[in-house]
């Protein structure tokens, strides 16, 4: 596990089973039992705080990581790889985080 990669994860209810992008430090996924995620959807709105995916980077189909959602979920809830994100789509990724948490230089 590492950040930038994309991952299946089982989520509590009503969310169930979705893909997550993973964005905790690396170094953090050996020692800790919650890891930083934003999710992966298919509802698409254009806007700054998402980063479209899709065939190019492994997904099935056209999707966002939604940056506006981040959020610590239990690491055992995380179940296999999908794919992992370039370095021009993690820069992509820091920027939207920097956008959604008002941290725009």
């Amino acid at each position: 596990m590492k950040r930038g990669e994309i991952w299946w994860a089982h989520l509590p209810p009503p969310v169930g089973r979705r893909p997550v992008l993973l964005l905790s430090r690396s170094e953090a996924y050996s020692v800790r039992t919650q890891v930083t995620i934003a999710p992966v959807t298919t509802r698409i709105r254009d806007i700054p705080v998402e980063v479209k995916l899709g065939p190019d980077e492994g997904l099935p189909r056209v999707c966002v990581a939604n940056l506006d959602s981040i959020t610590t979920i239990p690491k055992d809830a995380l179940e296999n790889r999908i794919t992992e994100l370039s370095s021009e789509k993690i820069r992509e990724v820091e920027k939207a985080i920097r956008f959604a948490l008002g941290l725009e230089e």
